[in-house]
Formats: structure tokens, C-alpha cells, sequence
């Protein structure tokens, strides 16, 4: 039976400090299918895992990311004072770290390049390089914002799978599937929800994000998409119960799109 797959966005994000070496462990052991973080590049191009582009509003830290250096960026962790028996998980983690954590895992991985702001010369040579070494045997999807990164990935690895992080309804989807050689389009899930038909042609190549909403994720189990990413994978798992009838998978609303 086809299964919609569940992501932790960030981690269990909904529990604990997100992109974090304790978000990531919390989520790969409650069973999530898949992992979504976000890497940017450091001073010394070194690949580190954070989601904005400032340190402000998760960290002890202030300023730019790519401003300091890694052993700079890691005197900083995150904004808690009641985990600090986990420390040594709070830390901004390097992409590696990451890597090694899952190690023992089939996790999916998402890594998110956070090139819509800063372009970060580099980088995707830098992360295809890190995940050949440290990721082998991996499903990784690379995403992003920025279309003109997953361009550059696919023409460095041809087999690399790509997708398209988008928040607003686009013309004749399939299409930029088909140009782009996308994997996935990774849509916002209110967009889907406005109209659900638009979407089904390439319903089994989407991945929802971010659900949060508790009703919002039992109807979207039910319809099928590829995976959910959520702040929720613990929520969001216990929903996907194979126990619970009410909430099996139902594909009838649509077959692949296949390139």
C-alpha cells in the first residue's frame, strides 16, 4: 500500500531546538521517514546547518552566519535553559555531523541550500562533495528557494534529485517537473489545499510543508502526497498508525506523473 511519508522539518521542532544534533536524534528515533534541514557557508566555507541567515533568533549568538568561522560559530548554541544535559546536541552543526548522526538510520535526507538571500559561491559543489563522502548509500533531496542552485547541482550530478521549494500556485506544473528534471516540487500545503485538482497530476511528486495543523494533516494523509514535512513527526506518526483505518493513504485521486 502507498504510504505518505513523514519528514521532520528542522527535526522534532515541535520539541525541541530546531537543526539541532537533539532535534535530528529525537526525530530519526521516534521512526520518521525523512530529515529537512537548512545549510549555510561560514567565513572559512564550511557547511553548517541553521536556518536564517542571522543568529539572532535561535542562537546565544549575533550577526550574519557567514561572517564567522566555524570555530567562531560554534562557541554559540541554542536559545534554551532547560536541555542543557544535552549540550553537547546544542551546538550549530556542520552538515557532517549530521551525516554521521544518521549513520545508523535509512532516514531520507532534505537539505534545504539557503541561497535565496546569499548566493554563497561554492556552495553546492561543496554539499554534493560532502554527501558523497560522509552521506554514501543515502536517498538525499536537495532543495531551495533559489531554482538557479538546483540547476547547478543537477549539472554537477546528473543523478542528484532536486527539488523545487515553492509558495505560490504555478502554471502547468508538470512542466517545470519535465524541464527541470525536478524529483519533487515542494509546496506550500495551504496552496495545495485551495486547490486540490490543480495539483493531482503530480500529486505523487509533492512534498507538503510545513503542516502543523492537526486537521490539516489527517486529510492530507489520507490524499496521498509524497511526504509531509512537519513540526510535528511525532503527531504526524501516531496519526499514520496502520490501527487507524480512518487515516490510510487513499491514491485514487490521482497516478504518477513519470518523466
Amino acid at each position: 500500500m502507498t504510504r505518505t511519508k513523514i519528514y521532520a522539518h528542522r527535526g522534532d521542532k515541535g520539541n525541541y531546538p530546531e537543526n539541532t544534533l537533539l532535534s535530528f536524534r529525537k526525530a530519526v528515533e521516534e521512526g520518521v521517514d525523512g530529515i529537512e534541514l537548512d545549510v549555510h557557508l561560514t567565513k572559512d566555507n564550511q557547511l553548517v546547518i541553521i536556518h536564517d541567515e542571522t543568529l539572532e533568533r535561535t542562537t546565544n549568538g549575533s550577526g550574519f552566519v557567514k561572517n564567522y568561522t566555524l570555530s567562531e560559530l560554534q562557541q554559540f548554541q541554542a536559545n534554551t535553559a532547560d536541555l542543557q544535559d544535552f549540550s553537547d546536541e546544542l551546538h550549530i552543526p556542520t552538515l557532517r555531523e549530521v551525516l554521521e548522526l544518521l549513520k545508523p538510520y535509512p532516514t531520507e535526507l532534505n537539505i534545504e541550500l539557503k541561497t535565496n538571500e546569499f548566493t554563497y559561491e561554492g556552495i553546492e559543489r561543496l554539499v554534493l562533495e560532502t554527501v558523497k563522502r560522509y552521506g554514501k548509500g543515502r536517498k538525499v533531496v536537495y532543495s531551495s528557494f533559489h531554482l538557479p542552485s538546483l540547476i547547478r547541482i543537477k549539472a554537477m550530478d546528473d543523478s542528484a534529485l532536486i527539488a523545487w521549494l515553492v509558495l505560490q500556485k504555478i502554471p502547468h506544473p508538470v512542466d517545470y517537473i519535465e524541464t527541470f528534471n525536478l524529483e519533487a516540487i515542494h509546496l506550500h500545503y495551504a496552496i495545495f489545499l485551495e486547490d486540490i485538482t490543480y495539483w493531482k497530476e503530480v500529486l505523487p511528486q509533492l512534498r507538503l510543508w510545513t503542516v502543523n495543523d492537526e486537521q490539516a494533516l489527517k486529510k492530507l494523509i489520507t490524499l496521498c502526497p509524497a511526504a509531509i514535512i512537519t513540526d510535528l513527526p511525532d503527531i504526524a506518526l501516531k496519526m499514520q498508525n496502520p490501527k487507524n483505518d480512518s487515516l490510510q493513504c487513499n491514491n485514487s485521486l490521482s497516478k504518477p506523473y513519470l518523466l
